[in-house]
């Protein structure tokens, strides 16, 4: 896998060329497990009742909440006829995904303030206990990978 394909890298801008490039690549290894995480949480074989394309509409959607519009959009650009959903202003109420946004957008922003209340409504609206999961895994995974780029992003010097 090279460098420009790991999402981590490219999202935050990092010029291949640069001194801190060169201090990364001795750590590739972190960075293509990351790579992995990121094709396994948005991209796996078995993905339940979040197809590839929601998923990276829920990814661009967690990204925009975030204020990463750089990330945001790398994954709207595989959003599909779910690209509405990457923004934060859309309910869901027209795919049926009201309850998933919502929840969506409070594990990814407040997570102390979910509930059992929270999960009993997703099942509720017939969300399966290993989809539950699954929504989890994307919303974990993207706080890390946020927090990576950002990390990447003030080495560079940005300021956010």
């Amino acid at each position: 896998m090279s460098f420009s394909q790991i999402t981590t890298l490219t999202a935050s801008g990092l010029d291949m060329t640069s001194d801190l490039a060169r201090v990364i690549s001795a750590r590739s290894n972190i960075l293509e497990m990351t790579q992995d995480a990121e094709d396994a949480v948005l991209r796996p074989s078995d993905y339940g009742a979040f197809p590839h394309d929601l998923r990276a509409a829920l990814a661009a959607r967690i990204a925009r909440r975030s204020n990463d519009e750089k990330l945001a959009v790398h994954y709207e650009v595989a959003a599909g006829d779910y690209a509405a959903l990457a923004r934060p202003e859309v309910s869901g109420e027209e795919q049926g995904l009201t309850t998933v946004l919502s929840i969506v957008d409070l594990v990814a922003n407040a997570p102390k303030d979910i509930s059992a209340d929270h999960i009993a409504a997703l099942q509720s609206a017939g969300i399966s206990d290993p989809d539950i999961v699954r929504l989890c895994e994307l919303v974990a995974f993207m706080a890390y990978q946020i927090r990576v780029v950002s990390g990447l992003r003030l080495m560079q010097g940005e300021t956010a």
